[in-house]
């Protein structure tokens, strides 16, 4: 059986995601409803959400939509249905039975929830039936989340349960893990009893919600959200509720159950209409006053709202043994919340799962952290952490562990998959090579270079390591959420606040360098991102022989918004690729006027499908749906590619100022209608200057190595701008671009 037709009963927000999902795969599905009219606005929803659910727009077309009622024989002709509806068990039994009598032989059914046990959905089916039923846990945004927890029970077809997580591995490149009917499953059960401990603990410790969401974050390798601002993200009476049926599953005497119970201060945000994002706000609310907008945390002694506070707590990167080491407050609650983390979670090995590390892949690809409870014990050091904890009772896993006596205890990686991902493969490494922002994994035929800064921003260092790995066939790619956000801007900022710009300029000269030897350098160079892949994490891109694209990518070359110019290369080869289109060759204007768009309006694209017409990808690239397939199809092109012939070396024609005067007008256009102000005005001027070839004319060339000059000279030119040195302090401060 394979399955090539999906029905969902239930458009709401998790129904409508996995749809969009089956249709990013090209699989026909069908959404019903209760009405049409219902699934309908349900596919509106899906065409203008943010983050996009879609590839590209045109996906959609592989979506039906109908009611129940008019429209439930689709149910006939579907391979795997899903039911999606609300948490209610009378209205899911309902649906069913109605299921169970128009399904055809041999499909699969299962069920979204995230709260209600396996037994008690099929309750009420037979012998057979139960057989073809189960869980699919999605995570929400089911387009971004790697994570799908499939629950099955014994009676379970288990060449069904395979075939379903083979297909939602290779079509939908999800990690399907497989639970037993556990309460929570993996994710969730220790996902959520890690937020319920981080907040318990910092209101114990009277710490304010900005400090406890700046420990129980990026320190810990947990997102930035922290706690308080997820709680606020998910839905503060959401949350309520899944705790409500964590304490009645939960056995009575399970650990969990100490902080299960609402805080009185979630019962009073709830009662005033404060549950979050979706609300007046939570822990955090935006406060309007004056035309002016201020973000305010809540003050949990004092119940009231101030001004949000940034928390600086030095802590560059990810070094737990450091961090519950501190001798302060925020290291004692560090302590705190990692060691009843580590405590929690190990005690529930094997009664939920053999696999310790399923637990840590749960939450890698459920809650996006990056590295579970038992890789924290391996990072802190299993003799750190006994010496720390003390006397444990009843916790099979670590007295077993102390037993023994290892230094090391961890295993495989990623067990639950097949696939010889990164996590694996790096753990067979024959050499490993490091400096303060990057890791050179060097194998027989292959190295791996590995950023490791905060969002994988570049730096000198990230350019060395680079460098120095090209002395074999080289795979770019990283464990971590992000690509690379671009150009270290705090690194850069750091010098011109010393007024050391020629510190600057040898740097940005070495990202040329750099970048130009990864195109030409005698063994074939390939990127593979996921996440982030912006200004200067695009311009490495650009300028790699193949890409290997994730379909979860972010791409575009977005300098302006900071005031400045793509300065790595980044123009030089989006114009080469332009200039290459049918349009190009016959008008030499149309290259530079079509890069000069994509660039000024910092034009990005949120998928593969979106980057191709803007040519940040072209024909030397692949677009794989599982990141865990990024490593093999990286090295299948180094297989594959042994005699790889080098790109030639470009060599524009352009027509210096006739074309600037068209983007000058441009300017002027956006300058009179208020698009645009003096300092947008000044860094239009100098993308144009770079994009026209500068002082040239369609009788001259202009060679590669002068692009790079005029891309040099404008970037230095703008960043000695006090304007351009607000708009970044502004962007390092706020995150947000600041129009001046």
């Amino acid at each position: 059986m394979n399955i090539k037709n999906v029905v969902i009963v239930g458009s709401g927000t998790m129904g409508s995601g996995i749809a969009a999902h089956l249709c990013n795969a090209n699989i026909p599905v069908t959404l019903l409803d209760l009405k049409t009219e219902i699934a309908e606005k349900a596919k509106e929803r899906i065409l203008k959400s943010r983050p996009p659910l879609l590839f590209e727009k045109s996906k959609i077309d592989s979506l039906k939509v109908g009611n129940i009622t008019d429209h439930f024989d689709s149910i006939s002709k579907a391979d795997w249905i899903i039911e999606a509806v609300v948490e209610r068990i009378d209205i899911k039994h309902k649906i069913y039975d109605q299921i169970f009598k128009e399904r055809k032989k041999d499909s699969i059914v299962s069920s979204n929830t995230s709260t209600i046990p396996l037994k008690i959905l099929s309750e009420k089916l037979n012998d057979n039936d139960k057989k073809d039923f189960c869980i699919t846990h999605f995570f929400n945004p089911v387009r971004y989340m790697g994570l799908l927890e499939i629950v099955r029970e014994q009676v379970n077809d288990k060449d069904k349960i395979d075939l379903l997580k083979s297909f939602c591995e290779d079509k939908l490149g999800k990690g399907v893990i497989i639970c037993g009917d556990t309460p929570g499953f993996l994710g969730n059960r220790i996902g959520v009893y890690a937020m319920q401990i981080a907040m318990t603990e910092a209101i114990k410790m009277n710490l304010s919600v900005e400090e406890a969401d700046a420990i129980f974050g990026r320190p810990m390798g947990i997102p930035k959200t922290g706690v308080f601002a997820l709680y606020d993200l998910i839905g503060i009476d959401l949350m309520s509720d899944v705790l409500k049926s964590f304490k009645k599953e939960l056995p009575k005497d399970d650990e969990f159950q100490k902080v299960v119970e609402g805080l009185p201060i979630i019962k009073k945000l709830i009662e005033t209409g404060y549950t979050g994002r979706k609300g007046k706000g939570g822990f955090y609310r935006i406060n309007k006053s004056d035309g002016k907008k201020t973000l305010e945390a809540l003050n949990l002694s004092k119940n009231e709202y101030f001004p949000s506070k940034k928390i600086d707590i030095q802590i560059k990167k990810i070094d737990l043994l450091n961090l519950i080491n501190r001798d302060d407050k925020y290291g004692v609650y560090a302590w705190s919340v990692i060691s009843k983390i580590i405590l929690y979670s190990s005690s529930l090995v094997p009664k939920i799962t053999k696999e310790y590390n399923d637990i840590d892949e749960a939450l890698r690809l459920g809650f996006n952290w990056s590295m579970g409870p038992f890789e924290m014990l391996e990072s802190i050091g299993v003799d750190n952490f006994f010496s720390k904890i003390g006397l444990i009772k009843n916790n099979h896993f670590l007295e077993n562990l102390k037993k023994k006596n290892l230094k090391k205890f961890y295993e495989e990686r990623q067990k639950y998959t097949n696939i010889e991902t990164l996590a694996k493969t790096k753990k067979l490494v024959i050499k490993m090579e490091k400096n303060d922002s990057a890791e050179i994994f060097r194998f027989n035929e292959f190295n791996i270079v590995e950023f490791n800064t905060k969002a994988n921003a570049l730096d000198y260092n990230s350019m060395d390591a680079l460098m120095k790995a090209t002395d074999k066939p080289l795979i770019i790619i990283n464990e971590s959420m992000q690509f690379s956000a671009g150009v270290n801007l705090n690194y850069v900022m750091e010098f011109v606040q010393k007024r050391d710009l020629k510190s600057v300029e040898k740097f940005v000269k070495y990202f040329q360098e750099t970048c130009k030897h990864l195109k030409y350098c005698k063994n074939p160079v390939i990127s593979a991102p996921s996440g982030l892949a912006i200004g200067g994490g695009e311009e490495v891109l650009l300028q790699s022989n193949y890409v290997v694209s994730h379909t979860n990518v972010v791409m575009g070359l977005v300098e302006t918004i900071v005031g400045l110019v793509p300065a790595g290369g980044g123009c030089k080869e989006l114009l080469w690729r332009w200039t290459q289109t049918d349009q190009g060759k016959n008008d030499p204007d149309f290259a530079p006027l079509k890069v000069f768009d994509i660039i000024g309006y910092a034009k990005t694209a949120s998928s593969p499908q979106e980057a191709k017409p803007l040519l940040f990808l072209d024909n030397n690239s692949e677009v794989i749906i599982n990141r865990n397939n990024l490593l093999p199809a990286a090295r299948s092109f180094i297989i594959k590619n042994k005699d790889l012939v080098l790109p030639k070396e470009c060599k524009f024609k352009l027509s210096g100022e006739q074309v600037r005067k068209k983007m000058n007008k441009i300017l002027e256009e956006l300058y009179n209608s208020k698009k645009i102000l003096d300092h947008g005005m000044d860094v239009g001027k100098e993308l144009a200057y770079v994009l026209s070839g500068g002082d040239t004319n369609l009788d001259k060339e202009v060679t590669e190595d002068q692009m790079y000059k005029l891309e040099l000279d404008s970037f230095m030119k703008l960043l000695q701008s006090e304007k351009t040195q607000k708009r970044i302090t502004h962007t390092l401060k706020t995150g947000k671009p600041l129009v001046n």
